[in-house]
């Protein structure tokens, strides 16, 4: 069996005293899409940010191509190739679509001190990375980005973060606000990533997107993994009666400590 490219062995994070991960042991291979189920306080948020560097572990470990790595930020994390694409691609509006691509890193042309932006590089490089996953609506790198889809910032997102080298592909709720059709050319672009070696790592609440794209799945409730599963183990009631299950279980919590703090004499955290 070939070693993950990313792992997580009993990887705990604590604020104070609130643990906001426990015990999360996970692995996500080479060409596989691990779909990150849980509702809203489910610890989704806090595990993306430890597995991009932004958090260290308070106990655990995380491991690259089977070796402990201890990222000192994100810029490590996409060093070594992982890259996050959060819900709204995190492209500038304002921008065009080739200088959007390269912001940070764009291309330049001439000789120092008179080196200038190459533009025409940058849109070229851009429209043929996005046009290779398969969004042909692409054709212009001069067009703004606050004239595309939701879908398309989502595509240009993903192609960009390829382009430059990622390995691990983490898509915070890339489906979230987009409408039937945008969804599904996200969701092809990730079978694409997928087809293309890379590892995926799906965030969403979304059962039916993740049932399209996911070979493995797991369920978070309270930061903790409920079920960890393959595809074609569990069907959609199955998983959607988990991730159910984890907001009756807030609930209940809610209840508990309400009643805690009432005996106590304290006010409680729900309390407004």
């Amino acid at each position: 069996m070939s070693t993950p490219i990313l792992e997580l062995r009993s990887v705990n994070k604590s604020f104070g005293p609130i643990e906001a991960l426990q015990d999360i042991s996970l692995t996500v291979n080479a060409g596989e899409v691990l779909c990150l189920l849980g509702d809203n306080g489910a610890g989704k948020s806090t595990l993306i940010k430890t597995l991009a560097g932004v958090y260290k572990p308070t106990s655990g470990a995380v491991l690259m191509d089977g070796k402990p790595v201890e990222f000192k930020g994100p810029r490590e994390a996409q060093h070594m190739g992982i890259s996050t694409v959060h819900q709204f691609g995190g492209t500038f509006p304002l921008m065009s679509i080739g200088r959007s691509f390269f912001v940070g890193a764009e291309p330049t042309k001439g000789f120092w001190p008179f080196k200038v932006y190459d533009r025409k590089k940058a849109n070229a490089i851009a429209v043929k990375a996005v046009q290779d996953f398969g969004i042909t609506r692409i054709d212009d790198g001069d067009r703004l980005i606050g004239g595309l889809s939701g879908g398309e910032r989502q595509s240009l997102a993903i192609a960009r973060a390829v382009y430059f080298g990622a390995r691990v592909l983490i898509l915070d709720e890339p489906t979230a606000a987009l409408g039937v059709k945008q969804a599904s050319h996200v969701l092809r672009i990730v079978l694409e990533a997928k087809k293309r070696g890379i590892a995926v790592i799906f965030i969403t609440h979304q059962v039916t997107h993740a049932m399209a794209v996911g070979d493995h799945f797991a369920v978070l409730i309270h930061g903790a993994v409920a079920a960890n599963f393959r595809k074609g183990e569990k069907t959609r009631e199955e998983i959607t009666d988990l991730m159910a299950g984890g907001e009756a279980l807030a609930n209940l919590g809610d209840e508990v400590e309400s009643s805690i703090a009432s005996h106590e004499g304290y006010p409680s955290s729900t309390s407004k």
